[in-house]
């Protein structure tokens, strides 16, 4: 581990910059937070609104119905932050974590593991990812500093929420979710879509496999080679600090409680109950409804496995207020940004800008088109679910309408949707609050993978079957 005397004096402010830090810190100095960004996009859309011809009571009546919208939408997405967090908290995620992120005995190896657990975790679950991800990057990069090899800091998170990114694809795509759920709201234009023609097809497969080597060798190549290691970063170093140190410790034995209450609280026994009748719940779903992997049944099994890794209700609930840290600009910013989609939706400025990319689309530039304009919506309305109900049923008219499946609109719309997850400072301000630092100081570098992100993506889902 490096002394004092190698860091630069003055800590990460001090750090001499190259060039691409440069780049990245000038991009993050552009970008204003979640909350004014919202405010910004308001006034944007309203005003365009207007201009197009929408009147002032049609722009408010717009906004009036939107704001609220996504109420229940956020309630889940609140619970997938929370539950997900809680479940992070766990002794099990915390040594494994702690165990994988003593293996590599390199710079090279630090970057593929740390992306490799992500890529794990975002393909299994978007919330849970979304809530260790930043505890990856700090313990991968504090166990590697202590070997002698630190790595780039900001640069290693930039990775992880790069290789992150495969959720859109993964086992909580909520787009390609809602459209294998009986009931959804294009069912009677599109039917079903089964999974084996989304998330499962071919050319996903193939984008994946393409899209994750090629973030490895650039981010490889691209690692700055004066690394500013986490201890720069007071906090969260800490943070690295504590949460190695305590998966490393043996779990110590509490005493027995006094009162009966308490005791009961910290038996397994309620637990396991209330584990048992979630279980039940799944199997029902499943079995006896028909349902499948959907934004209800992940919530249950995020709850099922907070339960049964805490192992008590005394446990779990100490784990809520810490975890709902992590939930709160979901709470109060997916009313502002539902606002944003009010006007995007019930003015005729969505439907206009859907309409104009799918007269100009054919076969061969509808992907590239639909996937351009999902990028553009995604700045305003920073949800997959979100998004495709406000894009999905134009998407899948214009897929009619040039000869194409419904599932390659979905598919190219699911790139386009995460450029705004990159890019924006929505769901970045999150995970650098998990991980104890400013947002700005890595999302700059979040733009090198929307190239990668982008290009593959429409070269796959326009050229392989879909």
């Amino acid at each position: 581990m490096p002394n004092k005397s190698q860091l630069p004096a003055g800590g990460a402010e001090a750090y001499q910059p190259d060039r691409l830090y440069r780049i990245a810190k000038t991009i993050g100095d552009l970008i204003p937070d979640a909350m004014t960004m919202a405010i910004v996009l308001m006034v944007v859309l309203a005003i365009a609104a207007l201009w197009i011809g929408n009147s002032p009571l049609e722009v408010m009546d717009a906004y009036y119905v939107g704001l609220w919208m996504l109420l229940p939408f956020t309630m889940q997405m609140t619970l997938i932050l929370v539950l997900g967090s809680a479940l992070a908290s766990t002794k099990f995620f915390g040594r494994m974590v702690h165990t994988l992120s003593n293996l590599p005995r390199s710079e090279g190896q630090t970057i593929a593991l740390s992306m490799a657990t992500t890529c794990c975790l975002a393909y299994c679950f978007w919330g849970l990812s979304l809530a260790l991800a930043p505890l990856v990057a700090v313990s991968y990069a504090r166990q590697s500093e202590r070997k002698g090899h630190p790595v780039d800091f900001p640069f290693l998170l930039s990775c992880n929420a790069a290789a992150g990114a495969i959720w859109q694809f993964g086992f909580s795509a909520s787009a390609p979710l809602m459209m294998n759920t009986p009931g959804h709201f294009l069912e009677e234009e599109t039917g079903l879509m089964p999974l084996s023609t989304t998330i499962w097809a071919n050319a996903t497969l193939v984008y994946l496999a393409i899209y994750l080597t090629s973030v490895f060798l650039l981010a490889r190549l691209l690692m700055p080679k004066k690394a500013r290691p986490i201890s720069l970063f007071p906090e969260s170093c800490k943070l690295a600090d504590a949460t190695l140190d305590a998966a490393a410790k043996p779990e110590e034995k509490k005493p027995v409680a006094d009162r009966f209450a308490e005791r009961l609280e910290a038996s397994r026994v309620p637990c396991a109950i209330l584990t048992a009748a979630l279980f039940g719940w799944l199997v029902y779903h499943v079995a006896v409804k028909g349902g499948g992997l959907q934004l209800n049944s992940l919530i249950t099994i995020l709850l099922t496995l907070g339960l049964l890794l805490h192992g008590s209700v005394l446990n779990f609930t100490k784990a809520l207020p810490r975890a709902v840290v992590t939930a709160w600009p979901v709470i109060v910013l997916y009313h502002l940004y539902a606002g944003v989609a009010g006007l995007l939706q019930h003015t005729s400025i969505g439907t206009d800008f859907a309409e104009y990319f799918a007269s100009i689309s054919n076969q061969h530039t509808f992907p590239l088109l639909t996937l351009l304009s999902a990028a553009v919506v995604s700045v305003f309305v920073p949800s997959s679910g979100g998004q495709w109900v406000i894009q999905g049923f134009i998407t899948s008219k214009a897929s009619v309408a040039v000869g194409v499946t419904a599932q390659r609109g979905l598919l190219a719309l699911s790139v386009g949707d995460h450029v705004g997850n990159l890019v924006s400072p929505f769901w970045a301000v999150i995970a650098a609050g998990i991980a104890r630092m400013d947002f700005r100081t890595y999302i700059g570098y979040n733009y090198i993978w929307v190239v990668l992100w982008v290009g593959f993506g429409a070269l796959c889902f326009t050229f392989l079957p879909a």
